[in-house]
């Protein structure tokens, strides 16, 4: 927090990029408090990156992040800007932010918000700090980023009340989760909710092996099945991996997509929490003049991970928790 020296950044701006994610407004919150008490000018920029390049701004006070904490979305808008992937885009960008005079950025997104940053830093002298905000929960140098636990918890109050009417009227149950390209959504759900199976991206999805699995599940007299299918899986899909199910087993079975409703809805207190220190550390960061870094939580700790790590490097999933569902699941 602010001691007595004097901090080189005076103004610094704001965005959310990519998708939107529960806890991005209790995040944006906590940043424009904590720049206050710093005495730094904030900017929010609408839209994401688009919004900046359109000089679409807005000053932020304490007072106008007022009742934010529990809301979804994001207050400030968010989007993807194509015109960020190319070089007279991300010029354009440092020239904007130049002219506005905002020395420091803080970017609350995913990977393809944080390769933006990079360029933008490495093309100007602006200092850029990331916050990881999405419900995929797949950017390395955090154990959570923003907006997961809301997600999970999202999917898993669904997954619940599907189980009601899978017990009531005995059938298979197929519930495609968000995850399109890693499965962490899929498999802390699964877990959670009881599946019977999970299929996610990063393990290959065997088809007879699943199916016998489902076999044996009812002749031990079990009256339903969900099987949790993160929607990136390489079997191509919930649809078609219930129906390569059906054609070999002729089970009675629905399929439920749970979409977007998992990116909506207000934030967790865990998602609250994390975002509130998460924005709090990323000013600490910008006032102590670093840059090129993302702000996480590791083993409750705040750590900062270079912005190009967060992307080129894979983050490990708990691959025991999958041998863990298959005991469970007996």
């Amino acid at each position: 927090m602010p001691g007595e020296r004097s901090w080189n950044v005076k103004k610094i701006g704001v965005l959310t990029s990519g998708g939107d994610a529960p806890g991005m407004n209790a995040c944006i919150r906590a940043v424009v408090r904590c720049a206050a008490s710093y005495k730094l000018e904030v900017i929010g920029i609408q839209r994401g990156y688009c919004g900046l390049l359109e000089k679409d701004f807005v000053r932020l006070a304490p007072r106008s992040v007022a009742n934010t904490i529990q809301r979804g979305g994001t207050f400030l808008g968010s989007g993807r800007c194509e015109e960020m992937k190319t070089e007279e885009g991300v010029n354009k960008a440092v020239q904007v932010l130049r002219k506005e005079g905002i020395e420091g950025l803080i970017l609350i997104g995913g990977d393809g918000t944080f390769r933006a940053g990079v360029a933008l830093a490495k093309a100007g002298d602006i200092k850029v700090i990331g916050i990881p905000g999405t419900i995929d929960n797949d950017v390395y140098g955090t154990d959570y980023a923003i907006g997961f636990d809301t997600a999970v918890n999202t999917a898993l109050d669904a997954i619940d009340k599907i189980r009601d009417t899978a017990g009531s009227l005995q059938r298979l149950f197929f519930v495609e989760v968000m995850g399109r390209n890693r499965g962490f959504i899929a498999l802390d759900v699964g877990i959670a909710g009881g599946a019977e199976d999970i299929l996610i991206p990063e393990t290959e999805t065997k088809i007879e092996q699943l199916c016998l699995s489902i076999r044996r599940n009812f002749k031990k007299g079990k009256k339903s099945s969900i099987v949790v299918v993160a929607e990136g899986d390489e079997a191509g899909g919930v649809f078609q991996v219930a129906q390569q199910v059906w054609e070999r087993v002729r089970l009675d079975y629905r399929v439920c997509v749970l979409g977007h409703i998992q990116r909506g809805g207000s934030p967790t207190a865990r998602d609250r929490i994390l975002a509130s220190k998460l924005g709090a550390a990323a000013v600490d960061a910008l006032a102590e003049d670093k840059s090129g870094f993302m702000v996480g939580e590791l083993k409750g700790e705040i750590a900062l991970t270079p912005l190009e790590e967060t992307y080129t490097r894979k983050k490990a999933m708990d691959s025991s928790l999958l041998q863990l569902m298959k005991v469970l699941a007996t």
